[in-house]
């Protein structure tokens, strides 16, 4: 959820946040013990005498999580969620809060602007040493605003970080994104160029869950992520809520893979620090327009091409269209699964 390369102001958006309410995710339907249907093989001898209990089988054990690692750019870091005395919170110590991590057992490794190759040389090192039972890795969101993006550049470094984690024993968490022209408007031509950007990212990441099995939050898919209440004045990077938010992910994502985790993380917002009308236009002018400048220039060459191509894609086509063709292109571009 984070876009970089901007030291932000250090105040979040808002000082309460609001309440979410979040709808109970149902449980799978499984089989029933009790259905008589069965796909092992009979065996023939007396029947066993005495009742035969039907009651499910006890959970099993929840690991503990006691060393924790978070990797990545200026969300990791927990740009958006300042704490009285200047200093970030975020998105880490949310999760190793409520997974009962001490904070002698937590390192976070990120800094602002990080890149995916970022993350694979100067980061990975660091977190290989501490050891984590998870690592918690977000980036990838300022290489799609570069000229240089490359989906199998990014693809190699991303898959030899997980890899690493992997055999260091880590439960490494990935994230997928959102599309943030929702949320930081940008004029047409660059939200294109972006979103493209951003899919291809997507799928990067869906390779490399899938190749190494790991736990992934889907960005689009968490409760509240565009609403703007989650997100701080430079709407880059996630508010205290929106930390909040995130971090709930994380530690359903760690649960849903057998790790304890001692308490969900709280949506009230408490401990950070607040912001005026003063910090947003001061703000808006000393950091705003300079980043959407010097991002624009990046992308503008890339958002030049899409055009260009979807002009060229109307010449081409033929003046009797099939009207069919248009809503099966839709229903094919519509809802991703989630990860």
């Amino acid at each position: 959820m984070a876009i970089d390369e901007i030291s932000q102001t250090r105040r979040s958006t808002q000082t309460q946040c609001p309440e979410l309410d979040t709808p109970a995710t149902e449980a799978p339907a499984g089989g029933n013990p009790a259905s008589g249907s069965s796909t092992g093989t009979a065996l023939s001898g007396p029947a066993l005498s005495g009742p035969v209990s039907t009651d499910p089988p006890p959970p099993a054990e929840l690991r503990p999580v006691r060393r924790l690692a978070v990797l990545g750019d200026s969300t990791a870091v927990g740009l958006g969620d300042p704490l009285p005395g200047g200093a970030w919170r975020g998105v880490g110590p949310l999760v190793a809060d409520a997974l009962g991590v001490d904070p002698v057992r937590y390192v976070n490794t990120s800094f602002t602007g990080a890149r995916v190759r970022c993350v694979r040389t100067d980061q990975l090192p660091v977190a290989l040493e501490h050891a984590p039972d998870v690592a918690v890795v977000i980036v990838g969101m300022n290489d799609t605003l570069r000229s240089d993006f490359d989906p199998a550049q990014l693809t190699g470094d991303l898959d030899a970080t997980v890899a690493a984690l992997r055999e260091r024993g880590a439960l490494p968490v990935m994230m997928r994104f959102h599309d943030h022209g929702r949320v930081f408007r940008m004029p047409g031509p660059l939200r294109r160029a972006h979103a493209a950007r951003v899919d291809a990212l997507n799928r990067v990441v869906d390779t490399v869950v899938a190749r190494h099995d790991t736990a992934c939050v889907d960005l689009d898919r968490v409760p509240g992520a565009y609403d703007l209440r989650a997100w701080s004045v430079d709407r880059l990077h996630p508010s205290e809520f929106g930390h909040r938010l995130l971090a709930r992910g994380v530690t359903e994502a760690v649960g849903a893979r057998g790790h304890a985790v001692r308490e969900p993380v709280s949506l009230t917002c408490s401990g950070g620090a607040s912001a005026g009308r003063f910090d947003h236009v001061a703000w808006l002018i000393g950091k705003g327009v300079p980043w959407l400048w010097r991002r624009g220039r990046d992308l503008v060459p890339y958002a030049a091409g899409i055009l260009v191509r979807g002009v060229l894609r109307k010449e081409e086509r033929p003046v009797e269209a099939d009207p069919a063709l248009g809503e099966a292109a839709w229903t094919d571009h519509g809802l991703r699964r989630a990860v």
